[in-house]
């Protein structure tokens, strides 16, 4: 495990992103899609008692504890190669925990469900700090809209895999919690906020690819 060079700091919100190693796609059916949404709710609670898929089995026998989490999920975007995070760190080590014990998880359904072996993510997942509540506003923006960017649909609400639904009022969650941001901004004004720099956004992602070819 590299060095990190961002300090992850309780009370802080942070960008998390990783993609999968050669970028293959690695959530492939609305089923892979679930059983991450499931992993990460069972995730969000400090001290789960046993693993995920253990958990899964046995439900019945087990609850989840809210009372102490490790992160609020503030927006999030699953994208068939990657996923992106904006989370607020609740405890010491929390984004870590959360991370890892999530893409272990997911990493062991992958290769169980493939039959192959090896790492699922690349190495350390990315970490950025988020100063401000414009670059807070605008993050979320770029997150919601990577759907769009990546043409996977025309509308990010047409998209099922990330929080902007929550976001519209349009689906309820217990994992995600959007008021650092629609305190500040309607859910009317958010939408518009986003649609407005659909176009925009697809741009600069087809000249970052030229530029990168």
């Amino acid at each position: 495990m590299g060095h990190r060079r961002t300090i992850l700091a309780s009370g802080e919100v942070y960008h998390i992103f990783n993609r999968s190693v050669r970028t293959i796609p690695i959530f492939n059916t609305k089923w892979d899609y679930q059983l991450f949404f499931e992993a990460i709710e069972y995730y969000l609670q400090a001290n789960p008692p046993i693993r995920f898929s253990i958990y899964r089995s046995h439900k019945n026998k087990y609850s989840v504890d809210f009372k102490k989490r490790t992160v609020t999920i503030i927006n999030f975007c699953l994208m068939p190669t990657h996923f992106h995070f904006t989370l607020k760190q609740e405890m010491d080590n929390g984004i870590r925990q959360f991370i890892q014990r999530l893409s272990n998880s997911y990493a062991h359904y992958f290769n169980l469900k493939s039959q192959t072996k090896g790492p699922v993510f690349e190495g350390n997942f990315k970490a950025v700090r988020v100063e401000t509540d414009e670059q807070l506003f605008h993050l979320s923006r770029y997150i919601h809209l990577n759907p769009v960017t990546g043409y996977l649909v025309e509308k990010p609400e047409d998209y099922p895999y990330s929080s902007y639904l929550i976001y519209l009022g349009k689906e309820k969650s217990n994992i995600v919690d959007p008021r650092m941001i629609i305190a500040n901004i309607s859910r009317e004004n958010y939408q518009k906020f986003v649609l407005d720099q659909k176009d925009y956004q697809r741009k600069l992602s087809y000249i970052k690819h030229l530029l990168l070819e």
